[in-house]
């Protein structure tokens, strides 16, 4: 007589639980038996060194540049007018976009930058 497909698995399930539950039992009566851990030594001296530290939080700051040379990015923009040429045909106008780089100077100036949140620790 054949066993139905799902009392087969039943049976599985069974088993797979009691052996999954003994060996849970089994390894926790193996670490109540251990000894206790050893105590460690402290590496560092006794005292919380948070007493002397502050947030910082984000924030900008200037910093003063001196005056430079860069080069910028200069664009042209150019309309070229509609005609007829010599053949009576009109070409529509257009506009031209020209990019070129021009060096100029920069006089001495203050720059804005981003100072990240940080801890500040003060060795006392």
């Amino acid at each position: 007589m054949a066993v139905s497909m799902r009392v087969r698995r039943l049976v599985a399930g069974a088993a797979a639980t009691g052996l999954l539950a003994g060996g849970t039992a089994l390894g926790l009566s193996g670490t109540a038996a251990a000894a206790p851990a050893p105590t460690t030594t402290a590496t560092a001296p006794a005292g919380d060194h948070h007493d002397r530290c502050e947030w910082i939080k984000g924030h900008w700051a200037k910093k003063w540049v001196k005056g430079h040379w860069e080069k910028k990015v200069h664009y042209t923009k150019t309309w070229h007018k509609g005609h007829y040429d010599k053949h009576g045909t009109w070409h529509k106008g257009y506009w031209d976009h020209d990019r070129h780089y021009k060096w100029v100077y920069v006089q001495a100036h203050w720059q804005p930058y981003w100072v990240k949140g940080h801890w500040d620790c003060h060795h006392r």
